[in-house]
C-alpha cells in the first residue's frame, strides 16, 4: 500500500469544501457570460434611470480587463483548489479500498473533470446565457470585493497580458459603438410598432439615398413661365395645389426664383395684373447638387430655412425639384395627401397586372406596393424598362426583371408612357 497524505481524514469535510469550490467555479463561469452577454444599452438606460444593479454591471464593463482578470484568477484558483481535494480524497479512499495512489488519482481527476464540465461550466454558462442580466445583477455584489481582494494578482496579470498583447494601444478605439449596419439589423429585431420601426430605419437610410434619388424630374415640374399670358399664370396659381412653385423664363433652366402661393393672394385679385406685380414676390432661388444625400440636405434645408430646392446636375442644369416633404416621407411614408394621388397611377387588372405610368419613380412604386425593383439604377419606371432592354422598343413589347413580368403598353416621344406589371410569385402561390 502506497504513503497517503492522510491516513484518517475526515471525508466530510473535504466533500464540503470539494462542493464549496464547485460552486464557486459555477459562480465565476456564470458570471463571465452573465456581465459579458448583458445587453449594454438596456443597461445604460436602466442606469439613467437610477438603476444600482445596472449602475454597478456598467462599471464593471468599464473595465473589462479588470473584470476578466479577476473572473479567470477566482476560476483557476477554485478549480486548482478543487483538483488538490480531490486528490486528497481520492488518495484516501485508496487507501481504505487498497487501491493504488495513481489509479485512485486517474479516477478523481476523471470524476472531478466531470463534475467541472457540467456543475462548474456548461450548466451554470446556459444558466447565464439565458438570464444574463438576472446573473450580473447577482454577480456586481460579489466582483467588486473579489477585486479589491485579489487586486494585487489581477494587476500582475493584466500588467503582464497588456505588455505582451499591447491591449492597450487602442485603448480610447475600444468605445461599445455601432454601425449603421448593426444598428439596422437590431432595429429589425426590436420590440416596436412597425411604423415606428420603419421611421427609424427610414432615418438610417438617409446617407445611403441621394436628391436625386426623390426629386420631381423637370418633365413633371409644375411651373410659372412668365412667357405665358397673365390669364395663363393666374390659372396655374388658382388651381395648382402645390405651396410653392418655379418661376421662369422660357424653359426651366433660365430659373428667376420660386412663388410661395400663399403670397399669390396679395395680387390676384387686383385689376391689371402684371408679371412685374408677380415678381415682387419671388425669392431667389436655391440649388441643390443631384448627389447630395438626403441627410445632409435635410439639415441644409433647416439651415436655409428652404423647403424647395432646385436639383441641379455638375453643368448646371436643373434636373428636377426636391422639397421638404419628399425627405421627410423618406422616414414617415407618404403624407395623406398624396396617396391618392400616387394610386390614380396604379390601376390594378383582374389579371393580376398593374397599369402604370411610365413617369412614376421606382421607389414610390416599391413603396407603395411593397416590392423590391432595382433602384440603384433609373430612377423612374420607364427608364428602368429601356434600362433593361437597351433600346427604346417599336411597338408593345415584354420583358422579366427577377420576379416580375412587365409588358410595355404606349410610348410616345421615345418615353414609355405606360406599362403593366406582375410580380409572378403571387401568381406561384
Amino acid at each position: 500500500m502506497g504513503f497517503t497524505l492522510l491516513d484518517d481524514p475526515n471525508l466530510g469535510l473535504l466533500f464540503a469544501l470539494l462542493i464549496f469550490f464547485i460552486i464557486c467555479s459555477a459562480f465565476f463561469s456564470s458570471a463571465e457570460t452573465g456581465v459579458m452577454t448583458s445587453n449594454r444599452y438596456r443597461l445604460k438606460h436602466k442606469a439613467k434611470l437610477g438603476d444600482k444593479n445596472a449602475q454597478r454591471i456598467l462599471k464593471l464593463l468599464n473595465q473589462p480587463d479588470r473584470l476578466i482578470g479577476v473572473i479567470l484568477v477566482g476560476n483557476n484558483t477554485v478549480n486548482t483548489l478543487a483538483a488538490t481535494i480531490a486528490t486528497i480524497i481520492g488518495q484516501s479512499l485508496a487507501h481504505q479500498f487498497g487501491i493504488s495512489n495513481d489509479t485512485s488519482v486517474g479516477i478523481a481527476a476523471g470524476v472531478l473533470t466531470f463534475l467541472l464540465l457540467i456543475f462548474g461550466e456548461v450548466g451554470p454558462k446556459t444558466y447565464a446565457a439565458t438570464h444574463p442580466e438576472k446573473v450580473a445583477a447577482f454577480a456586481s455584489y460579489i466582483l467588486p470585493v473579489l477585486l479589491k481582494v485579489l487586486y494585487p494578482a489581477v494587476w500582475l496579470l493584466n500588467l503582464v497580458t497588456n505588455f505582451l498583447f499591447r491591449l492597450n494601444q487602442n485603448k480610447h478605439d475600444k468605445k461599445d459603438k455601432l454601425t449603421r449596419e448593426e444598428l439596422h439589423t437590431i432595429l429589425q429585431d426590436v420590440f416596436l410598432p412597425a411604423k415606428h420601426r420603419n421611421m427609424l430605419i427610414g432615418i438610417l437610410e438617409l446617407d445611403n439615398i441621394t436628391v436625386n434619388d426623390i426629386m420631381i424630374p423637370r418633365q413633371e415640374v409644375i411651373g410659372i413661365n412668365l412667357n405665358d399670358s397673365i390669364d395663363d399664370i393666374v390659372d396655374i396659381l388658382r388651381g395648382t395645389h402645390h405651396t410653392r412653385l418655379p418661376v421662369y423664363k422660357g424653359e426651366i433652366n433660365q430659373i428667376l426664383g420660386i412663388l410661395h402661393v400663399r403670397n399669390a393672394t396679395r395680387f390676384l385679385g387686383q385689376e391689371n395684373l402684371s408679371k412685374t406685380d408677380i415678381m415682387q414676390y419671388v425669392r431667389e432661388p436655391y440649388y441643390v447638387p443631384e448627389s447630395t444625400p438626403l441627410q445632409a440636405q435635410l439639415l441644409q434645408f433647416q439651415k436655409q430655412k428652404r423647403r424647395l430646392g432646385l436639383v441641379v446636375d455638375e453643368y448646371g442644369d436643373v434636373q428636377g425639384i426636391v422639397t421638404l416633404e419628399d425627405i421627410l416621407e423618406e422616414i414617415v411614408g407618404e403624407f395623406t395627401t398624396n396617396i391618392s394621388e400616387h394610386h390614380q397611377d396604379i390601376l390594378p387588372h383582374t389579371d393580376g397586372y398593374f397599369m402604370m405610368d411610365g413617369s412614376l419613380s421606382v421607389r414610390d412604386i416599391n413603396r407603395s406596393m411593397h416590392w423590391k425593383l432595382p433602384t440603384d439604377g433609373a430612377k423612374t419606371l420607364s427608364g428602368l424598362i429601356l434600362e433593361q432592354l437597351e433600346t427604346i422598343p417599336d411597338g408593345m413589347v415584354g420583358l422579366r426583371l427577377d420576379m416580375f413580368h412587365i409588358e410595355v403598353m404606349q410610348i410616345r416621344d421615345n418615353t414609355i408612357k405606360a406599362a403593366k406589371i406582375k410580380r409572378l410569385e403571387l401568381v406561384e402561390d
